[in-house]
Formats: C-alpha cells, sequence, structure tokens
C-alpha cells in the first residue's frame, strides 16, 4: 500500500505544480492586461486550492504509513539531531502545511474583494507564497 500511496503522492504532486503555476501566471497577465475577474478565474483558482488540499491530505496518510515514520521511536532529540530524519519527519511536514494555509488565506482574501485588480494580485501573491513553501522542501 505505500508504493501505491507514493505513487499517488508523486503524481499528484506534478498535477498540483502545473495547476498552480497556471493560476500564478494567469493572475499575473491577468494584472498586466487589467482583465475583469470572470468565473473561469474563480474556477481555476479554486481547483488549484482543492488540489492543493488533496495533496496535503494524501501526504499526511503517506507520512504516517511510511517506514520513515518509525523514526520517531527513537525520541525527539534524535529526529532533531539528524538532518534527514528532521528533514522528512518535521520540516518537509511544516512547510507543506504552510504552504497549504497561505494559500487557503490567499482564497479567503480574495474573495472580500470587489475590484478585480486586488482579487488577481491577492490570489497571485498568495499562491505564489504557497507554491515557494511548499516547493521548497518537494524530493527533486
Amino acid at each position: 500500500m505505500f508504493q501505491w500511496v507514493l505513487q499517488l503522492h508523486s503524481y499528484w504532486t506534478l498535477l498540483v505544480f502545473l495547476i498552480t503555476i497556471f493560476v500564478i501566471l494567469n493572475c499575473s497577465l491577468s494584472l498586466v492586461i487589467k482583465k475583469k475577474f470572470k468565473t473561469f478565474d474563480l474556477r481555476l483558482s479554486l481547483y488549484a486550492l482543492i488540489f492543493n488540499h488533496i495533496q496535503l491530505i494524501i501526504g499526511l496518510v503517506l507520512y504516517f504509513i511510511s517506514p520513515k515514520f518509525s523514526w520517531w521511536s527513537n525520541g525527539f532529540k534524535s529526529v532533531i539531531h539528524n538532518i534527514e530524519h528532521r528533514l522528512y519527519l518535521i520540516e518537509q511536514p511544516i512547510a507543506n502545511l504552510l504552504g497549504v494555509i497561505i494559500l487557503t488565506l490567499g482564497w479567503s482574501l480574495h474573495k472580500k474583494s470587489s475590484e478585480s485588480s486586488k482579487k488577481f494580485l491577492r490570489i497571485g501573491v498568495f499562491y505564489l507564497l504557497g507554491f515557494i513553501s511548499i516547493s521548497s522542501k518537494v524530493y527533486w
């Protein structure tokens, strides 16, 4: 089961990255050409948000069924002092969680705006920050 979830996580990561980059580019281009915020833009950013949340859930399942989770049995100090253990068990999950929180915050803030430029700006900036946070700890 672990291998299946790991493969799903890898493919889903690619899908999430593509749609999030597309949203960021769409927001940037729309700001430059002063486009009106339409249903397509709303749905595209919502799908990116949903896909990122699903990615987080898949990642959490993978975290708990991974053989690396057994590293916690040696204690918190051993995890903190080992660079590889700290990366997989602490840094990467926190970066992903923080990135999804930032994306969600951008989505929430865009709903409070009435101007198209502010909507595009808020979604674009927060999705970019969330994308940077998530991609900073991806296993390349």
